[in-house]
């Protein structure tokens, strides 16, 4: 049957809601707007209040028999070639953990590339599931991490064949993919599912000229943050399913297990509103914001200091395999300064706000929402930190240890380090100790230390003058790092 990808339930559900003049005596208690505070009606407007309303004994009745939900997630799923669509307004952070939960349990092995965001780490942590690393494809000279190969994963299978599935992140927060047609294959010839976390892919279904999307592409289970580069608010996730590795009900009961009772409508309405722009417009509004990064791309290109990286960069033998052209990563360390120091001083001095910043690169990421005028302030912008570069005070450099010492070994599970008897010891004593804690420089979000690695010189050293240097650790319990939190047994 072909869907009517004219209509936006969740938004059609709120208008009959508000021209049907409903008086609610349940939450929120702001009462469509009229309890909430004046000043915060200034600044937010009452449309945020007037579109916050029940799910269920407000945008549909108390049973949902107007499947409202369901139907809007019906058309998400047959615009992106998926089977099964579920929405979340949890992030995908709590999408990915939704999906952990639904091929592995407790004590069994999952493999999952350890370049896999902090979220993927909480799911282990959540559910004791055993990982099983698998490499990433490391560009030493840039120290980057790219999404692990087809071959790394059939190693890692043949080496645990009980393993009951496989996780992939692609593309990264660099932008870089991984050949997802070839990790499925490897999975799919043993039998089990593939997890695409495809948190920054939400618009890669919508322009032939983008990476493969993971529904084309094979995967299983693909998770994907709205938010991130498509039109929905914050925390808006969606997560796709095919074929009959996974059971639908399985994964919805998984999901249950973490989600809110008290999901937003506001975020269901972004979800739902996007995926009829993306369906009605999307490849016009992909193709554009494509020409506009390109033309940007050249642009920065064409500044003294800077390099933007590009596919020859990024994709070849032993790097990634396909690159998001709208992730426009931008090389500072030609102009002495890291990208920390980029990014603060392009907030503080030009209000412009990047997405991503290490210790050499910041990142932009190019949407359908941005334009010529957007652009070109960043243009202008990074014109005039080129220009105040010289002037900046030196930083210390950053230790980035080469790929072999920066893995550290994995002595107990992340689940039991997490949860066991822990100590906070100076942080000139902790190698050799096994970390309880995430260590995680955010933005990307791709810890450092997980929960059960053991503590290392070189990573202490990584983290410590990456701390000095201006790098941004939110999750250890002493953020200053001059604790570090371990099991409180060495061994």
């Amino acid at each position: 049957m072909k869907l009517d990808h004219e209509r936006a339930p969740v938004l059609e559900a709120l208008a009959d809601y508000h021209r049907q003049g409903r008086t609610s005596f349940s939450p929120p208690g702001h009462k469509q707007a009229r309890g909430a505070d004046p000043a915060v009606r200034e600044i937010l407007g009452d449309a945020v209040f007037l579109g916050d309303v029940l799910a269920s004994g407000g945008l549909d009745d108390r049973l949902t028999r107007g499947r409202v939900l369901e139907r809007a997630e019906e058309l998400m799923a047959d615009v992106v070639h998926a089977d099964h669509t579920f929405f979340t307004t949890c992030g995908s952070s709590l999408s990915v953990k939704a999906a952990m939960l639904s091929v592995a349990g407790p004590h069994e092995r999952l493999l999952i590339g350890r370049d896999a965001h902090k979220a993927v780490v909480s799911g282990l942590i959540i559910a004791g599931i055993e990982p099983v690393w698998v490499e990433p494809q490391w560009d030493a000279e840039r120290h980057l991490a790219h999404p692990p190969s087809a071959a790394d994963f059939d190693r890692a299978f043949d080496a645990h064949p009980d393993a009951k599935g496989a996780l992939v992140t692609s593309p990264t927060p660099y932008g870089t993919c991984a050949d997802l047609q070839a990790v499925a294959d490897v999975c799919h010839r043993r039998g089990r599912p593939l997890i695409v976390d495809e948190a920054w892919g939400a618009h890669l279904p919508f322009h032939p000229d983008l990476p493969t999307w993971a529904m084309d592409a094979g995967a299983d289970i693909c998770v994907t943050s709205v938010h991130k580069m498509g039109s929905g608010l914050e925390q808006g996730s969606v997560f796709h399913l095919q074929g009959d590795l996974v059971p639908p009900q399985l994964l919805k009961m998984r999901s249950d297990l973490l989600s809110t009772t008290s999901p937003s409508v506001l975020i269901y309405a972004g979800l739902d509103g996007w995926r009829r722009q993306m369906a009605l417009r999307g490849k016009d509004l992909m193709g554009g914001a494509l020409d506009l990064a390109a033309r940007l791309r050249e642009d920065i290109e064409r500044l003294e200091g800077l390099h933007v990286n590009d596919r020859d960069d990024f994709c070849g033998a032993g790097l990634a395999d396909d690159l998001d052209p709208l992730t426009v990563t931008v090389e500072v360390d030609g102009l002495g300064i890291t990208g920390y120091r980029a990014a603060d001083w392009l907030r503080r001095h030009r209000e412009v706000d990047v997405h991503l910043n290490d210790h050499r690169r910041i990142g932009a990421q190019i949407t359908h929402g941005d334009d010529e005028e957007t652009t070109g302030e960043l243009i202008a912008a990074l014109k005039d930190l080129v220009a105040a570069a010289p002037g900046l005070r030196p930083v210390p450099g950053v230790a980035v240890p080469p790929p072999a010492e920066l893995r550290l070994e994995q002595a107990r599970l992340p689940r039991d380090a997490f949860f066991g008897p822990a100590e906070d010891v100076p942080v000139q004593e902790a190698a050799g100790r096994i970390a309880a804690e995430m260590i995680t420089p955010y933005p990307p979000g791709i810890p450092v230390v997980l929960p059960g690695e053991r503590l290392t010189e070189p990573v202490l050293r990584y983290v410590l003058t990456g701390r000095d240097a201006g790098m941004n650790l939110p999750d250890p319990s002493d953020t200053s790092l001059e604790t570090i939190r371990v099991t409180a047994d060495p061994e």
